[in-house]
């Protein structure tokens, strides 16, 4: 059997299960896995609605579904628990360790882990946020020392999403700037950045990952050509060495995985826990 049903059952949004269960499916190679994710089951009912769909689902599917949960309440995790597919519950593998341990009965609240504790985490995570998007590609130079980091890199490289998910996830002000030709010929770092290299952070791509990006944005165009995604690899690598500039190949690394490397290596402090 080489595809299986996955559910993500929460009493919020589900992307705590998400997260946690592509985390751990990752490791299973050459299987196909559908994904459903089964959101705000917050009653009795609900989770029962959620046992029939699971069921009927291995009914059809001719193997039992995996269902990962992150239901808080003890009578929800109870119901969902009697499906026919394979139950791992995050919270319920966590929870009572922590209440042996702490001595201390959990609150059972749901919604916790997503929650805006308070004004200051939120404010932050919007000032971040907005940073990012006014300093995207170049934009908005002179705030570059309110930056906590500035990624730069060719075009299409995955500097704009990385710097956004660090802003959203970790509160991270990340500012991000694309090199150009006339950077390639001068084979020196832009007059803008100079100012502010220790913030610097290369990011780099295989040639022929970044053609197949760009040709879906302009087929055909000498922008996506092997030839000109050769040559701007090779000049902005060439100009990370030159400048000493620290760097990461994004070519199979996820946006979460660029983000913690990129924080890690820069020393920048996490001002959010996602």
């Amino acid at each position: 059997m080489n595809r299986r049903t996955v559910f993500f059952v929460s009493d919020q949004t589900g992307v705590t299960a998400e997260t946690m269960g592509h985390s751990l499916l990752t490791q299973f190679e050459g299987l196909e896995f559908r994904q459903v994710t089964l959101p705000f089951i917050s009653t009795v009912d609900k989770a029962e609605e959620a046992v029939r769909r699971i069921n009927a689902t291995g009914v059809a599917d001719g193997a039992r579904p995996v269902v990962f949960s992150t239901l808080v309440k003890d009578d929800l995790r109870n119901v969902v628990k009697l499906s026919n597919g394979l139950f791992l519950d995050f919270f319920d593998a966590f929870l009572t360790p922590l209440e042996r341990e702490l001595q201390v009965k959990s609150s059972e609240r749901e919604g916790r882990a997503h929650g805006i504790a308070d004004q200051l985490v939120y404010s932050t995570r919007i000032d971040a946020t907005n940073f990012a998007l006014s300093a995207d590609d170049g934009s908005v130079v002179a705030d570059y020392d309110r930056a906590d980091v500035v990624l730069v890199g060719v075009s299409r490289s995955g500097k704009t999403p990385t710097c956004i998910y660090m802003a959203m996830q970790y509160g991270v002000f990340a500012a991000n700037y694309p090199l150009t030709e006339d950077d390639f010929e001068e084979k020196q770092l832009p007059a803008m950045l100079r100012g502010h290299k220790p913030k610097l952070f290369g990011l780099t791509i295989a040639p022929g990952r970044l053609q197949q990006i760009r040709n879906e944005r302009r087929p055909g165009s000498r922008y996506s050509s092997l030839a000109q995604c050769e040559f701007e690899v090779r000049a902005a690598e060439a100009i990370f060495q030159r400048f000493a500039i620290p760097n990461l190949n994004t070519t199979e690394c996820s946006i979460e995985e660029l983000a913690s490397r990129i924080i890690d290596r820069m020393g920048i402090e996490r001002r959010l826990r996602p």
